[in-house]
């Protein structure tokens, strides 16, 4: 099953542009917390870490095979509204951001990766999708999803995305 529906769109904050990504979970905040930061939970569909989130610094590592541990610094760790990491050093670090709102028994996750360009999205884009529904999968004990049914079927939705133009700068009235 090859899929061509893509979830994540632009969003411009003040430190770049984001590619970002809403999931709704019928369950309490706390749980959902615990799934994306946790190591044991976390290693059913992304990865895992070690170290203490809340003293800024922890080694990650994705769960593929060939996946190579990165230093990752922890710039916000709010349990269990918010985490921002940078993964990865220097230039080539990866910012992510994750977002927890509960209302009703539900509770909104909104993850947010940050690109250099729009271009990334391509890449970016299938492969966010397909690790939250990872997550969603592993949360209601289906199976989980194939990562070819992602790209190339999100690939070119992806590329085609429109890019928000950044921001004019505010300019004084009355000079």
């Amino acid at each position: 099953m090859t899929i061509t529906r893509a979830t994540g769109h632009y969003v411009r904050k003040d430190d770049g542009l984001y590619l970002q990504f809403d999931r709704l979970f019928h369950a309490p905040i706390e749980d959902v917390w615990y799934s994306l930061t946790n190591p044991a939970a976390m290693q059913s569909w992304l990865g895992t870490y070690t170290g203490i989130p809340s003293t800024g610094g922890v080694r990650f590592r994705m769960s593929r095979d060939d996946a190579e541990w990165q230093n990752a610094s922890v710039l916000v760790w709010d349990p269990p509204h918010r985490v921002r990491a940078d993964i990865g050093e220097d230039d080539s670090a990866v910012r992510v951001f994750c977002h927890l709102r509960e209302a009703g028994g539900m509770t909104t996750l909104t993850l947010g990766h940050r690109l250099s360009s729009g271009a990334e999205a391509a890449v970016i884009g299938p492969r966010c999708d397909y690790y939250l529904d990872r997550l969603a999968a592993v949360r209601a004990g289906r199976a989980l999803p194939e990562r070819a049914d992602y790209d190339p079927g999100l690939v070119e939705t992806y590329r085609r995305l429109h890019v928000p133009a950044p921001a004019a700068p505010a300019t004084e009235v009355g000079r």
